[in-house]
């Protein structure tokens, strides 16, 4: 039967071990965010016997501690506030006997390792099948499935199955992208536009300075000029040699 979580936001939870198949008897402890946050959030479950009830805490540390776990402990399990918003749902099977595959209950990040375990009667490991989205992907006497630096592809329902105990039940392995942190755009654009306007101060500075160094022909310097100060005019040779001369002149009707 398929449970699912009543609630609007979907974020993170923590699931000690990390994994989402136990044995019955085994122990597992569910945590909301932070050490110093837990009181901010309500550890809720649907099992068949618990529908949207909250899990009560056993310690401060952790919102919920299943110290022996049944069957009727399987079922979905999240962090909801009090305003209704929650964390990521995850789906825990306990089963009695048979085979249980050992992958991790939460999003793994791309780019990771990841080692998926196939397990028979507790602690036995024998040689077994694997299988994605209901297809043999291959097999593993060591009852051991790496998968190196997992993808987006990678993410599906992923099984295991042993000769000598069957099938075990699915597990869902959810693979979150590697995202780069968000950069405001004007993070971007101040130093691009910084650059270029230093850039172009720097263009019409050499300009300038190149202008400026130019002589224009035209122009004259006023050093080039020399002006003398003692100019003597050198009288005329010829007038001094030459004698005075007087003429009468006899004007008419003159007595």
């Amino acid at each position: 039967m398929e449970i699912t979580a009543l609630c609007t936001v979907m974020a993170s939870i923590r699931v000690v071990p990390n994994r989402s198949q136990f044995f019955m008897y085994e122990s597992f402890s569910l945590s909301c965010g932070e050490r110093g946050n837990w009181p901010e959030w309500t550890l809720k479950r649907n099992t068949t016997q618990h529908i949207n009830k909250e899990c009560l805490a056993k310690t401060k540390a952790l919102n919920c501690t299943i110290i022996v776990s049944y069957p009727s402990d399987s079922g979905v399990y999240w962090c909801e506030s009090k305003a209704g918003e929650c964390r990521d749902a995850v789906n825990i099977t306990v089963s009695r006997e048979g085979a249980i595959l050992e992958s991790p209950a939460l999003p793994v990040m791309e780019g990771h390792d990841v080692t998926l375990r196939c397990k028979y009667n507790r602690t036995f490991s024998p040689p077994a099948d694997f299988y994605k989205d209901g297809r043999f992907i291959g097999n593993s006497s060591t009852g051991n499935l790496s998968i190196p630096k997992v993808s987006k592809s990678d993410e599906g329902l992923y099984s295991c199955h042993v000769s000598a105990g069957g099938q075990s039940p699915g597990s869902w392995l959810a693979v979150r992208e590697a995202r780069l942190p968000h950069v405001p755009l004007s993070y971007v654009l101040l130093p691009v536009a910084g650059v270029c306007i230093f850039m172009a101060t720097m263009v019409l500075l050499c300009l300038w300075k190149s202008h400026k160094g130019e002589s224009d022909p035209a122009d004259v310097s006023y050093t080039d000029v020399i002006i003398p100060q003692d100019v003597k005019l050198k009288p005329d040779r010829g007038l001094e040699s030459r004698g005075t001369f007087y003429s009468t002149l006899n004007l008419a009707g003159a007595t």
